[in-house]
């Protein structure tokens, strides 16, 4: 399957954007330091999205981007597919001619799978992640209580005579 950095970047910055939107537009240089994906290649991704009416631009100080649509209705396919980002398992890109020029005996299997993986992103919102990323980060806070509770001296009380 080829699905490169490209779909992988574009996913995980709007994670970022949807996570943090919340507090006023969020600026590609936080997502770039967030993230480690360089400026430049947030703004091509951004243009994009942008373009595919995911996310919308705010200028000026306090600027930065914020989502276009509500978070319950952008779908992993909605970005990957936004920046051009084919999802296929087949060796031919569906041109039936990866054999030579004609189609190999599999193609049929991958063109299947190619649907099966379409399918499942499209099912996949973007508040669906938003979901699993909070209770993951708040499973870690609870943890990191949990050991700090554990690790702290606990008070005792002497005997009295």
């Amino acid at each position: 399957m080829r699905l490169t950095t490209k779909g992988r970047f574009a996913v995980t910055a709007m994670l970022d954007l949807a996570l943090r939107e919340a507090n006023g537009p969020v600026t590609l240089a936080g997502i770039s330091e967030r993230q480690s994906i360089s400026l430049s290649y947030l703004e091509q991704l951004f243009g994009k999205l942008r373009r595919a009416e995911l996310v919308d631009s705010v200028r000026g100080p306090g600027g930065g981007y914020t989502l276009a649509r509500d978070v319950a209705t952008i779908s992993v396919s909605d970005i990957i597919r936004a920046v051009d980002e084919p999802v296929d398992a087949t060796q031919c890109g569906g041109r039936e001619n990866c054999h030579g020029n004609n189609r190999c005996m599999t193609h049929d299997l991958w063109t299947r799978l190619n649907a099966t993986i379409y399918d499942y992103l499209s099912e996949v919102s973007l508040a669906n992640l938003v979901d699993e990323q909070r209770a993951k980060e708040n499973t870690v806070i609870q943890d990191k209580r949990e050991a700090s509770v554990a690790r702290a001296p606990r008070n005792r009380v002497a005997p009295t005579a």
